[in-house]
């Protein structure tokens, strides 16, 4: 064997030595907890009076488990229920114990119970019917003793009415959360939105922009489109030819490439004396100048 694994896989003596060493160290870790089990661990002695108390709680356990399951099936099942007591009642307001007075066993009288928890109402004598639980010759005995209320507990509260808003008309580039909160379909969240995002921008420009807002879509636009208005007058602007880039940063049409595109122009050919001379700066294209225009001075 030895001069076979040398020959074909080159193992020294000393190295074929070690790896039968390790592979019956393996073998003796692997086997060594089920040796000490069998051999050297002794079971523990248990007192002859222990062990038979322990014995006796089992059986008893045992005994007291069958006991509860047949008395729960006697009560619900058996042929032989407590005495009947009829008397007057609303099926509608009574529990499973005053069903089961009546003669009904506990998974009858659960299914009633449960049938009205769950919204079910009686309105006259005769809806007792309709429950399987109850059959004809149990529905005769009852009906004497039937009287529902005339409450009506289960009728719909009627709707509250709240009162409508005013339509308002409201600036969008100076009013606060407050006036904000004024227009019909914008809360106060909406409001802190708005007034967060025109802080970035200097101002809105045009009513579209509100489609910007994080939440505002067509339909939030199209609700409150007609209860503002622009007054661009109010909008915040930047001197091109003085702003640095930390004037131009917040900007959201802005990417910070194009605000040190814009900064490096000035300084390398002088300042900017119209927005035309934003299209010299190749990194800007139409449409960007087109919307930061109105956000600019010369």
């Amino acid at each position: 064997m030895k001069k076979w694994l040398i020959n074909h896989y080159g193992f020294s003596k000393r190295s074929l030595n070690g790896l039968l060493f390790l592979l019956l160290l393996i073998v003796a870790v692997t086997l060594a907890p089920a040796i000490y089990r069998r051999y050297f661990l002794k079971p523990p002695t248990i007192d002859p009076t222990e062990a038979q108390a322990l014995q006796q709680l089992e059986l008893i356990d045992r005994y007291t488990k069958r006991n509860d399951k047949n008395t729960r099936s006697e009560i619900e099942d058996s042929p032989t229920r407590p005495s009947i007591h009829y008397q007057i009642f609303d099926p509608n307001l009574i529990d499973e114990k005053q069903w089961q007075q009546f003669g009904l066993s506990y998974k009858q009288a659960m299914a009633i119970v449960n049938y009205v928890k769950k919204g079910g109402r009686f309105y006259k004598p005769e809806d007792l019917k309709k429950m399987y639980t109850i059959s004809p010759e149990k529905y005769k005995a009852l009906l004497p003793y039937i009287l529902i209320s005339e409450s009506k507990p289960f009728e719909k509260r009627a709707m509250t009415a709240y009162p409508k808003r005013e339509p308002v008309m409201v600036e969008i580039n100076t009013a606060d959360t407050l006036e904000l909160d004024k227009i019909r379909g914008i809360g106060i969240t909406f409001a802190k939105r708005i007034i967060k995002y025109r802080e970035r921008l200097g101002g809105f420009y045009s009513k579209e922009q509100l489609f910007e807002v994080f939440g505002i879509d067509t339909p939030k636009f199209n609700e409150i489109k007609d209860q503002i208005k622009i007054e661009l007058e109010a909008i915040r602007k930047l001197n091109i030819n003085a702003a640095e880039f930390e004037d131009l940063k917040r900007h959201p049409y802005l990417s910070f490439k194009q605000m040190n595109a814009i900064i490096q122009y000035r300084k390398q050919h002088g300042p900017y004396k119209s927005i035309a001379d934003l299209n010299k700066v190749l990194i800007l294209n139409p449409e960007t100048i087109q919307r930061i225009a109105p956000y600019l001075s010369f």
